[in-house]
């Protein structure tokens, strides 16, 4: 027997909260769901913490449904209160409609759009700014339309509010809920929307959603919240010392993003492979049991299967025979990370192995770069490098060297 959407979805540990199990479970095998998810145009690219949504989104198209990607032009004027301890800085209209943009591009590797609104296919994508309905609201208008159907006594409990009372929530973001409610109101009158998915930190403002539609409409629509991607110690995943891992390979490499997920904890990978890949259970389920070296292959192909769903094959190829290269020590593959040296760094025709160290960001300062090589920690083209006067010339950077700091730090060092 074929396991369903929804089973899948459970099996995966994607599944947290659902307003009404059963009727969920019966839309989205049947391919009757139409669906949204919100997401903030506060950037010029999505990153790892909108992955679990666009892979959400993938599965459920798949299966026939329709996506609706929001996008809110509107609310990034207030800003989410949730997980927040500080107030959002403003947005101007030129920001988030060129942010919306960069979106809908990268959500296409994802999702298939359709060209009009009310396309033939169904299951067809569609992306809405709910700036259209937001921008031009008339104030007493709303609070009188809208307003009345909200408890500020209930609110109040909701766990994003919480949070902020202790460090003032501004009367701005206390409107954040019934504005997302409003959304899906009018998601569910203009294109039949009748489920809203979303992060688990989201659910008091979704379920204002379903209770605003059934007094206003009298009808049934339900919400869903996604697990968020957390790692085995509790944080959100995404994050490096250097920031979130982007998806545009303008902000983070293809390179990098490969290795980002290379490098996930043991504890992760098989938690990541099911949430994040489209890899059959049952191959994810044989490798519960890997250990050791195994493990290594796991996450190589854990990487791999996220880089190609990304950017694509081609690069998700070239990321992987540059991580390879590196590991077995050699490799100059073109695809590393690069710092580039000019005949300013060298003194009297040299660079010591500190001042390579320095340039390359691979440590802060002279004084750290001499304890990674008195420690053993460096190696230049494999070989270790234990003497801090070792020292090169410019000649030996013309096809670039590969410099490595510890385990995972590294970049190939070329003469600009």
């Amino acid at each position: 027997m074929t396991m369903t959407v929804f089973d899948e979805l459970r099996e995966r540990g994607l599944l947290a909260q659902l307003t009404d199990e059963e009727e969920i479970r019966e839309l989205i095998n049947n391919g009757k769901a139409v669906f949204y998810i919100g997401f903030d145009p506060t950037a010029d690219s999505l990153h790892v913490g909108h992955f679990m949504a666009l892979c959400l989104m993938k599965r459920l198209q798949m299966a026939g449904n329709k996506p609706i990607a929001l996008i809110g032009g509107g609310t990034a004027m207030i800003g989410d209160p949730s997980g927040r301890s500080d107030l959002r800085t403003m947005m101007t209209t030129e920001m988030i409609d060129h942010n919306c943009e960069c979106f809908k591009k990268q959500m296409s590797r994802f999702i298939e759009f359709g060209e009009g609104r009310n396309d033939e296919d169904h299951s067809k994508a569609i992306m809405v700014n709910n700036a259209d309905w937001l921008r031009g609201l008339n104030y007493i208008e709303f609070i009188r339309d809208i307003g009345v159907h909200f408890s500020v006594n209930r609110m109040l409990t909701a766990e994003c509010y919480r949070q902020r009372m202790e460090k003032g929530l501004s009367f701005l973001e206390f409107n954040y809920m019934i504005m997302q409610s409003y959304d899906f109101l009018q998601l569910y009158e203009k294109y039949g929307c009748n489920m809203q998915f979303g992060g688990d930190d989201q659910w008091s403002n979704m379920l204002g959603g379903t209770e605003l539609i059934r007094r206003k409409l009298g009808k049934d629509a339900y919400a869903m919240t996604i697990t968020l991607l957390l790692n085995s110690e509790g944080k959100k995943m995404g994050k490096t010392q250097k920031g979130a891992v982007w998806l545009d390979p303008q902000k983070t490499s293809p390179y990098e993003f490969y290795q980002y997920w290379r490098n996930v904890a043991d504890a992760d990978v098989i938690k990541c492979l099911k949430m994040l890949t489209f890899l059959p259970l049952e191959q994810i389920k044989e490798m519960e049991s890997w250990e050791g070296s195994q493990l290594n292959q796991a996450k190589e192909i854990l990487a791999y299967e996220l880089t190609q769903l990304v950017h694509g094959t081609e690069e998700a190829e070239k990321a992987q025979e540059s991580a390879r290269a590196l590991f077995a020590g050699g490799g100059n593959a073109a695809d590393m990370p690069v710092c580039e040296l000019t005949e300013t760094d060298f003194t009297d025709g040299k660079i010591d192995i500190l001042g390579v160290l320095v340039k390359a960001g691979l440590t802060a300062s002279r004084s750290e770069a001499r304890r990674a090589v008195e420690q053993g920690g460096v190696t230049v083209e494999g070989e270790k490098v234990t003497d801090i006067k070792t020292s090169y010339e410019p000649s030996q950077f013309a096809d670039g060297i590969v410099v490595k700091r510890g385990k995972k730090s590294f970049k190939r060092v070329v003469l600009a």
